[in-house]
């Protein structure tokens, strides 16, 4: 049994952790079995993710703190919850738990939250199809990159012709 202050610890824990992640998954886990948790959480903690069980009174009051998120994502706590606290790349963490529910069925998505705004589980499995930061920064900077690279092509062209051009009359003679 917990006592009064370990309670008041956990709830500062987790009020912490909603206030520093970008994004918070809840899932349900029943079912699954301890080497598919433990097999999930270290997959989380390369993309900067942590999976979190908690009571659900617990979470409720660590979310009072957080009125928006508490808005969103507060009627989901039912039955065996767990929560996913994205700290980095949002997508990444999606994509994960995405890919991991349709390997072990018994992980379900029920909600989340991101940018105080709820996400269901329709919404959750989009934004894991979506590219990951760094891949949207590549394809912007060779957006950026086409204009000058299509006009040294372009520049480098006329005098490549006209070599073609010499060499193709020099061979006739």
């Amino acid at each position: 049994m917990m006592t009064r202050s370990t309670k008041e610890q956990e709830i500062k824990a987790l009020a912490e952790k909603f206030n520093k992640a970008k994004a918070a998954f809840i899932v349900d886990f029943k079912g699954m079995k301890v080497e598919q948790v433990t097999q999930l959480r270290k997959k989380l903690h390369p993309v900067e993710s942590e999976m979190k069980v908690v009571r659900n009174t617990l979470a409720r009051r660590a979310l009072k703190d957080h009125p928006e998120m508490e808005k969103a994502i507060s009627g989901s706590f039912k039955g065996t919850n767990a929560i996913v606290f994205a700290y980095g790349d949002v997508s990444a963490s999606a994509k994960l738990l995405s890919t991991f529910s349709k390997d072990v069925e018994l992980l379900q998505l029920k909600t989340g939250v991101m940018d105080n705004q709820a996400m269901d589980a329709g919404r959750i499995n989009y934004l894991a199809t979506l590219p990951t930061k760094d891949v949207l920064r590549a394809q912007f900077l060779g957006v950026l990159q086409a204009p000058a690279s299509k006009l040294a092509r372009t520049l480098n062209e006329v005098p490549a012709s006209l070599a073609r051009v010499l060499n193709a009359k020099a061979t006739q003679a």
